[in-house]
């Protein structure tokens, strides 16, 4: 069985066998986190930083998330309408005056969370580099018709949704989305997770291997269509897309996300009071998702629904190839996966469903 380090809780030894088994079948590098009550019961990590298997996956080893850094974009609005800043009802244009053109004047803060503003992509052709440039992307967005009324239908925001938000983020602070996520979530936390990742980590990132190709697959959905190597630039590190270029572990993942599972505080910082953790839950769209083809619940931010957990106050998102944090209110969880072999598929595959599976099985009775 594969060898595997860090921490593991002896009743969590469930999760270290499942990751052993991963790293034995379908991982080449990953890490596992669980944290529950706000701290940490599971800290893993195993397997190699490389597709050819010369470098070990180390404690300090970080990788693009994917779309797992939504949930990190989405607890930054969290946090601003906990403490009043930012209304998630009020009209986008509230806050960014421009965006109300085209016809968008009533999309709603929470449109935007909740896949549900009408721009799920880019209308006119746009490049990566395009997609990298802030300005350049808000700039197209703020022009666009949405496709549907918005909050009427679902259909996810690959690549604008943190485009969108991050400028309603910037807007209200005067700060980007990967700065004020530095500076007031990351840094108080002492999480090692970045949204715009400075030279000095470069040495740490483990570079994402693509997924096999797959019929009718093409990577992320939408416009520009991303490739996986494209995480692998060093452009694409500097730049800030908080939909989807996040780098960090799961130790990271999990630190940050643990505040919502555990009433807005964990290991003695406070960013969020127990009723602004209990907004994510506010379901916002239940039905057929346009983009992703499946039926969805979101709620603020994330997705929600017990799944194979029902009856559970969960919320969750992954990203593309695989990463996954899942957090539960109810048992004041959070359990993150990140690696760095993608499988094929926007909507992920059962490796970090089976660690989560082993963490519940874990729980004391």
């Amino acid at each position: 069985m594969a060898d595997t380090h860090g921490m593991c809780d002896e009743r969590f030894g469930a999760v270290r066998e499942t990751l052993a088994a991963s790293l034995d079948d379908r991982d080449v590098g990953a890490s596992v986190a669980v944290y529950l009550d706000g701290e940490p019961v599971v800290d893993l990590w195993g397997g190699y930083a490389d597709a050819e298997r010369t470098v070990p996956w180390e404690r300090d080893t970080i990788v693009n998330v994917w779309s797992t850094t939504k949930t990190m974009t989405a607890l930054c609005a969290l946090i601003l309408a906990d403490r009043g800043e930012l209304d998630l009802t009020a009209p986008v244009a509230k806050y960014w005056p421009e965006f109300a053109a085209a016809g968008k004047e009533r999309v709603e803060v929470r449109h935007l969370l909740s896949h549900t503003a009408g721009l799920p992509a880019f209308d006119e052709p746009i490049t990566v580099e395009q997609v990298c440039d802030r300005e350049e992307s808000t700039r197209r967005l703020a022009g666009q018709f949405p496709r549907w009324e918005p909050g009427t239908q679902a259909g996810y925001h690959a690549v604008t949704q943190g485009h969108l938000v991050g400028e309603v983020v910037r807007r209200v602070t005067g700060r980007t989305l990967g700065a004020f996520f530095a500076e007031e979530v990351a840094g108080p936390l002492g999480a090692d997770f970045h949204i715009g990742t400075p030279a000095e980590h470069d040495h740490r990132v483990a570079p994402v291997i693509a997924p096999p190709p797959s019929p009718g697959d093409s990577g992320e959905p939408g416009n520009p269509p991303l490739r996986a190597e494209d995480a692998n630039t060093v452009a694409w590190r500097r730049a800030e897309i908080p939909a989807g270029n996040g780098h960090g572990n799961a130790r990271a993942v999990g630190a940050v996300q643990s505040v919502l599972s555990n009433g807005g505080t964990a290991r003695g910082v406070r960013l969020l009071s127990p009723a602004g953790c209990e907004r994510v839950l506010e379901e916002q769209y239940h039905g057929p998702d346009r983009v992703l083809g499946v039926p969805m619940r979101y709620g603020i931010g994330y997705g929600l629904g017990g799944g194979m957990f029902p009856g559970r106050r969960i919320c969750y998102w992954g990203g593309w190839g695989g990463s996954l944090v899942v957090n539960d209110l109810d048992a004041r969880m959070t359990v993150a996966y990140a690696m760095n072999r993608m499988l094929s598929g926007t909507l992920g595959d059962d490796r970090g469903l089976l660690l989560v599976t082993a963490a519940y099985e874990s729980l004391p009775a």
